[in-house]
């Protein structure tokens, strides 16, 4: 098992334990991991976690370790002593530690060869802020020493870097470093030893004078000794550079454009369509840059497909392709358009030192290296059009390709950008991509087995590739094994984790889910309801019920905010949906931070008050209701017997799986009343086989309620 804290916190390599999730339950984890080992008072812990004042909380502290031992899966982890609690931690298996003990040892040695060996992979660590999306007291102490202890790292392998020799592959690295920390004079002093070492005595002055009026301006110091040091050993002509390279190797380097696309996706299949959309979007450019967005939900291929593109169409770029991951969603915090301008100019050939320090002029400078180059420019994984706007080069001979899981309207609206939309699989493609990952053919017999596995995967290329990966050490006759497993909801996204957080189908699920606004994500959550027929479609009136508001204007923007995250789709006019994958990711979140019952009761409500207010039109007499509805519950505005049968036909297969869920899920009353409700409209309409099933479950319902009139209604 392995515990990382040098970013978000998670475990990896657990076996078949859960993923620790939700707030408390992650918030104690990295509590007990910054002091591994380390008995940590339950006083304290309720202190950070709950109020300690309320003796109920301390039954939640015990119920939370109870969970998150059964998460981490061995309850021996987490130790009960003396009213403390301690966190087990075994040699190598928490990543702070292991940084910690390679700092150490590459501080104990001299040779800079070891040391270049110790601290590189203990820097690669790293993915964001220790601890990072969690405000608790106790970790600010142990964050702010792990923060300080890697820019120490930094600086002792640029150190050892120079001693190598290697001056000319880190002024890059210590340029921006400069940059991010202007006050680490240290920092300074090994960037000016790195531009004289180059041959760049002038630029390493330049850098001198740059640090001690930052030095000066902001703390009123003059340079330590250290950094005059440096300058006076530069001046003295004392720093030697090394010899240059040949003429011939450099104009090489200088002239050989930038090839930067990932390789080209084995098993690329089908995506017709968008690669034609993408050739004709990216030829429409007239008189300004190509600006092509393509979007789609997480996990649906929009990277793979950008790539396999570009390389189709290399051939049209002989200036070169620039490829930039935004990191927009993902595990890492997104790339800042200043950041990625500095990374954008550098690959074209501009030198450190002279990329400009405002993000204007480094949006201008850009422009004007891309002027009249035929360049394909592709940002991945872009998290909103403000990000993407400075790095759009001006000229039209250019073409960029924004990925994102945002629908980019600015982008479209602002920048005229075209729009690909990628949406899941067709299922013959689905079918085509199982078989290319499996490498094999499947057995004749396999088709209904490999249908049931495309429609477990909801045809998203990423679960169908994770799933390939599992059938190929089982063998493709365990087809049928792997659907029915995957037929379990609860077990579906266990069985769809690779254990790496890119390709995890959850872990690239939530990176969308972190992104939104508390009431977004609320009603995300609440979306994910268990709905057993296929076709379950969200609406305004129904987003309202579950959100427990009346404000309907409300309820139609957050509804257009998860369409444009592509956590919702429009399936019809003003009907929405989720698919499978998204909405057992929902319920599980729900499962964890909401009460369930809560949602459950007010989504039943609202059918139920429709159904009453649409059949009153149809001349039924109003039953006779166990229920007692809210009287602020909003449902659809009919005006005629016609817009009540078509909002019944229309909401038929939800109507009658909300009188099933609402006896499976303890409200037998919501049963019986949904039941008497639809009556007369199921027998008028000829819908018998909706009314056997409406029926019979009322007459369960009625039976645990002892109602023999319901029970002798739905009888008859």
């Amino acid at each position: 098992m392995r515990f990382e804290v040098l970013g978000p916190v998670r475990v990896t390599g657990a076996g078949d334990a859960a993923p620790v999730a939700g707030a408390v339950r992650v918030g104690l984890l990295a509590l007990l991991l910054a002091h591994a080992n380390t008995p940590v008072p339950a006083e304290a812990l309720l202190d950070e976690l709950w109020d300690a004042a309320d003796p109920a909380d301390r039954q939640r502290l015990q119920l939370t370790v109870h969970r998150l031992r059964r998460a981490l899966g061995d309850p021996g982890r987490v130790e009960h002593d003396g009213g403390c609690y301690v966190l087990r931690i075994g040699p190598g298996e928490l990543d702070a530690q292991q940084f910690d003990d390679a700092v150490a040892r590459a501080e104990s040695t001299d040779d800079p060869d070891l040391r270049v060996d110790l601290l590189r992979p203990a820097l690669a660590l790293w993915r964001g802020a220790p601890f990072q999306g969690l405000d608790l007291g106790p970790l600010a102490a142990e964050t702010g020493r792990l923060t300080e202890r890697r820019e120490t790292a930094l600086e002792q392998l640029y150190a050892a870097e120079l001693e190598r020799g290697r001056h000319a592959c880190v002024v890059a690295d210590l340029a921006e470093a400069v940059r991010r920390h202007p006050l680490r004079e240290r920092l300074h002093t090994l960037l000016m030893t790195a531009l004289s070492g180059c041959g760049r005595q002038a630029d390493a002055l330049a850098a001198y004078r740059s640090a001690r009026r930052t030095l000066v301006e902001e703390l009123g110091l003059e340079p330590g000794p250290e950094l005059r040091e440096a300058e006076r050993r530069i001046l003295a002509g004392e720093c030697d550079a090394p010899a240059a390279r040949p003429e011939a190797e450099v104009v090489s380097e200088v002239l050989r454009p930038p090839a930067q696309l990932p390789h080209d996706p084995c098993g690329f299949v089908g995506r017709g369509d968008e690669l034609a959309a993408l050739d004709r979007a990216s030829r429409a450019a007239t008189g300004g840059t190509a600006v092509v967005a393509v979007t789609g939900t997480a996990g649906v291929g929009k990277t793979a497909l950008v790539t396999h593109w570009g390389h189709r169409a290399r051939e049209r770029f002989p200036d070169g392709q620039l490829h930039l991951d935004l990191y927009g969603f993902s595990p890492h915090d997104p790339v800042t358009a200043h950041d990625a301008l500095g990374m954008l100019l550098r690959s074209l050939g501009e030198r450190p030192d002279a990329v400009p320090a405002d993000l204007d002029a480094r949006a201008a400078r850009f422009r004007t290296l891309t002027d009249g180059r035929r360049l394909l420019v592709v940002l991945d994984n872009a998290a909103d059009a403000d990000q993407v706007r400075p790095l759009l080069p001006g000229s039209a001979t250019c073409v960029t390709v924004v990925t994102s899981r945002d629908a980019l309207a600015g982008l479209t609206a602002g920048e005229g950008a075209a729009r690909v939309d990628v949406g899941r699989m067709s299922p013959p493609d689905a079918r085509a991509l199982l078989g290319a990952r499996l490498g094999v053919p499947l057995p004749a017999d396999a088709g209904p087995a490999v249908d049931g596995l495309v429609e477990r995967c909801a045809r998203l290329p990423l679960a169908l590739r994770v799933a390939a990966e599992r059938l190929r050490g089982a063998g493709p006759d365990d087809v049928a094994h792997l659907v029915a497993a995957l037929g379990v909801e609860r077990d579906r996204l266990d069985l769809l984790d690779t254990g790496d957080r890119h390709t995890s189908v959850r872990s690239v699920l939530s990176w969308s889910y972190r992104q939104l606004a508390p009431e977004q994500a609320l009603l995300f959550r609440r979306s994910g309801f268990h709905c057993a027929h296929t076709r379950h479609y969200l609406d305004p009136f129904c987003a309202s019920a579950l959100l427990g508001s009346t404000d309907l204007p409300r309820t139609r923007r957050l509804i257009d905010d998860l369409v444009r995250c592509r956590l919702l789709d429009e399936a019809e006019r003003g009907r929405y949906e989720m698919h499978d994958l998204l909405r057992i990711y929902a319920a599980e979140l729900a499962a964890e931070q909401e009460d369930a019952d809560v949602a459950t009761r007010r989504i039943l409500d609202y059918y139920l008050a429709a159904a009453v207010s649409a059949v009153a039109w149809l001349g039924a007499p109003r039953p006779d209701l166990r229920t007692v509805l809210p009287e602020d519950t909003l449902t659809p505005p009919l005006d005629g017997p016609g817009q009540a049968l078509r909002w019944l036909d229309a909401e038929r297969s939800a109507l009658v799986c909300a009188t099933e869920q609402a006896l499976a899920l303890g409200h037998p009353g919501h049963a019986v009343d949904l039941a008497a409700t639809l009556r007369a409209y199921l027998a008028d309409s000829g819908h018998r086989d909706e009314a056997r099933r409406v029926h019979a479950t009322a007459r369960a319902a009625a039976r645990q309620l002892d109602d023999t009139d319901r029970h002798a209604g739905a009888h008859a």
